[in-house]
C-alpha cells in the first residue's frame, strides 16, 4: 500500500487562496486554529483504530471541517469541496460528480451536517481511479544522466 499523502495547513491555505481568485470572495482566516488542526485530524486513531479508515473518510474529514468550522472569512464550502478533492487527487482518485452534485453536497453538508460515513460513501461512489502514474509513484532517480559522446572525441 502507499503511503498517503495528506494536506498542510499552508497547502489548504493555498487551495483557498485559488478558489477565491477564479471565484471571488473575501480573503482571509477567521479561525487558524482549525487549519491546524486539519494537518492531524484526517489522521486520528482512538484506541489504536483509525478514526477516517478510507482515503474517502479522510476526504470527508477535510470537507466537514472546512465547511462546518468556518476557518475563512469566506468560501469555506468552496475551499472544502476543492480539499477533499485535491486531497482525493494526489492520493489516485479523481471525483466525477457534475458541478450540480458538488454544488447540492456542499449545501447539504452546511445545512444538514452528515455523519463522515454518509459525504465518505458520495465521495466513493463519484470518484475514479486515475489511470495515469502519478508523480508520487514515480522513483525519481538520484544518479546523474549518463552522457554520450560524439564519436570522434
Amino acid at each position: 500500500m502507499l503511503e498517503i499523502i495528506y494536506l498542510t495547513a499552508e497547502q489548504i491555505e493555498l487551495i483557498h487562496a485559488g478558489v477565491l481568485a477564479k471565484s471571488g470572495g473575501l480573503f482571509g482566516t477567521r479561525e487558524p486554529g482549525v487549519l491546524a488542526g486539519l494537518e492531524s485530524s484526517p489522521r486520528q486513531s482512538v484506541f489504536g483504530k483509525e478514526l477516517h479508515p478510507t482515503l474517502f473518510h479522510k476526504a470527508a474529514a477535510y470537507m466537514r471541517t472546512i465547511i462546518n468550522q468556518h476557518p475563512f472569512l469566506d468560501g469555506n464550502k468552496r475551499t472544502g469541496m476543492m480539499s477533499a478533492f485535491t486531497f482525493l487527487e494526489v492520493n489516485g482518485y479523481r471525483v466525477t460528480a457534475t458541478d450540480d452534485e458538488v454544488f447540492n453536497l456542499a449545501l447539504v453538508i452546511a445545512t444538514e451536517k452528515p455523519e463522515g460515513d454518509v459525504i465518505a460513501s458520495w465521495l466513493e461512489i463519484h470518484s475514479e481511479v486515475i489511470q495515469a502514474v502519478s508523480l508520487r509513484k514515480q522513483k525519481r532517480s538520484t544518479k546523474k544522466p549518463v552522457r554520450k559522446r560524439a564519436k570522434g572525441r
